[in-house]
């Protein structure tokens, strides 16, 4: 016996998201239909479709926004000169949580990965010369991921920018604190070498 289809289909929905196994997507439908209300199932379906209606990308730096520029861009207290180039609007989210970083942002949606057919078209980077070329960016902070794929765009855009008077810096990557060399990966253990200092700073 099948569950109805309408159960399927909402199974179906749950289990698009990425990290939602069948199993899950079954019992979240199941929590729909047995434990939500009507008022409680309109907002849930209200605030999905919002985000897709009320969200933007902010014309400048690729932010999401309820308006045209992002609430970062359009903050005069903020350092204009220092962009900080990150790969995803969630990184934005965790940098922006610390709160010390007073720079704008630039947002790549994404990372060049050839093996998956993503190239330097299908992400962020044009945008990226462009507000370069104005010659406000003193310097560009790079924040990609420590991947292969992070490493790869990093690379491009320092090649893309060095006829630019920018200074391009790159946060440090390595060993977290408490971390084991023997169970990191090449990359990181590479980084952290890459990233050494003086034992006393």
């Amino acid at each position: 016996m099948e569950y109805p289809r309408a159960i399927n289909d909402l199974v179906e929905s749950f289990s698009s998201l990425p990290g939602i196994g069948k199993k899950t997507a079954l019992r979240l439908a199941l929590h729909v239909y047995s434990n939500m209300n009507d008022d409680q199932t309109e907002w849930f379906a209200n605030n999905l479709i919002n985000v897709k209606k009320n969200l933007h990308r902010c014309k400048i730096c690729s932010n999401l926004s309820e308006n045209e520029i992002c609430p970062i861009c359009s903050d005069k207290a903020r350092d204009a000169s220092k962009v900080m180039v990150v790969e995803n609007v969630k990184d934005l989210f965790v940098i922006e949580s610390l709160n010390v970083y007073k720079g704008l942002y630039h947002v790549l949606n994404g990372a060049i990965d050839f093996s998956s057919g993503i190239g330097v078209d299908d992400i962020n980077i044009a945008s990226l010369i462009e507000r370069a070329k104005k010659g406000d960016i003193k310097e560009l902070i790079l924040a990609c991921n420590a991947t292969l794929e992070g490493e790869t765009t990093s690379r491009y855009i320092k090649a893309l920018l060095s006829d630019f008077d920018i200074k391009i810096t790159r946060i440090a990557h390595g060993l977290p604190v408490g971390g084991d060399i023997s169970y990191a990966d090449q990359v990181t253990v590479l980084k952290a070498l890459e990233g050494r200092r003086n034992y006393d700073e």
